[in-house]
């Protein structure tokens, strides 16, 4: 038998991600550990609702996700100990401006430039709904078939109650093959 714990959020890990948004001439950055998948178009990133960067984002109507690997594992842990409040953090990372207008940090594998579609609200947070505009990747972490080869990527995973961060483990399974 199980043991209720109570109303515990134990979805995770999830991947670690540095979400940047611009603020007039210069990007923020923060630390995001809550986002999901809302189809196969929509990506939502949850921000307590003080968070700087919530008005930059709302400002421009663009975000980026940019995952974060061991190497800027250092800086993207900084960007989510600072407040954009008091703090300029943009220096922390080199960037590259999207396609659609939004930051992406050089030295993520991986970063998906988003427009912002809703934004949903809960006590405490707000939760910017988003579409997909662009998905950028080091073509290093592309397989033959040009499709993205998390195995070689290696992203860092967050576990919330814990606040550790976790490396990606080994393949187990081919999705859909178990019969």
């Amino acid at each position: 038998m199980k043991k209720n714990i109570g109303q515990k959020l134990a979805l995770y890990p999830m991947p670690t991600t540095v979400i940047g948004a611009m603020n007039g001439d210069v990007p923020t950055w923060t630390l995001v550990g809550h986002l999901g998948i809302i189809g196969h178009d929509r990506v939502m990133v949850s921000l307590a609702a003080p968070h700087f960067i919530n008005s930059k984002i709302k400002e421009t109507g663009k975000l980026s996700i940019n995952l974060v690997d061991e190497n800027m594992l250092p800086k993207a842990d900084l960007v989510g100990s600072v407040s954009g409040n008091k703090t300029d953090k943009s220096q922390v990372f080199s960037y590259d401006m999207g396609d659609s207008g939004a930051p992406l940090i050089s030295d993520s594998p991986l970063a998906i430039e988003c427009s912002v579609a809703d934004i949903y609200k809960t006590p405490n947070f707000e939760s910017f709904i988003c579409t997909i505009d662009n998905t950028y990747v080091a073509e290093e972490y592309l397989n033959d078939d040009g499709k993205i080869d998390y195995g070689k990527l290696k992203p860092v995973l967050f576990e919330f109650p814990t606040y550790q961060y976790l490396k990606t483990g080994d393949v187990i399974g081919k999705c859909l093959s178990f019969k």
